[in-house]
């Protein structure tokens, strides 16, 4: 009954919505709730090993921390085993950021930490 419980809980956070401000797992349902809301959002494909992403990271985090970026959903798609998902969205690389407001690709950067460039970014989706 207890694994039962916790299956449930990891599937019900798992289908939740993005909440703006905090890293999630990109999914295709709340990517378009996003959208259809007209949401400021990142697409972020990242990989644990590379230390552009860290850095990227840390700036985003510090950018949605404040009260101007608090609202920008970031959806994160991991490099190294969601090939097809971060294909569909053109990258060709890890350390990738695609902003949208809704449906609108608003700016892109890749491999690049430069925390003006990625301030540029997340600024994008606002607009």
């Amino acid at each position: 009954m207890r694994s039962l419980i916790l299956l449930l809980g990891a599937s019900i956070a798992v289908s939740s919505p993005a909440i703006a401000g905090e890293f999630r797992a990109y999914d295709a349902a709340s990517f378009q709730a996003l959208q259809n809301k007209n949401a400021a959002t990142v697409v972020f494909v990242h990989a644990p090993w590379c230390p552009v992403c860290r850095a990227q990271e840390q700036v985003i985090k510090k950018l949605v921390a404040t009260p101007e970026y608090k609202d920008v959903n970031i959806l994160t798609i991991d490099f190294d085993s969601q090939k097809a998902l971060w294909s569909k969205f053109g990258a060709k690389q890890q350390s990738t950021l695609i902003g949208f407001h809704g449906r609108r690709e608003t700016a892109r950067l890749s491999y690049n930490a430069d925390p003006d460039k990625v301030t540029s970014v997340i600024a994008s989706t606002l607009r």
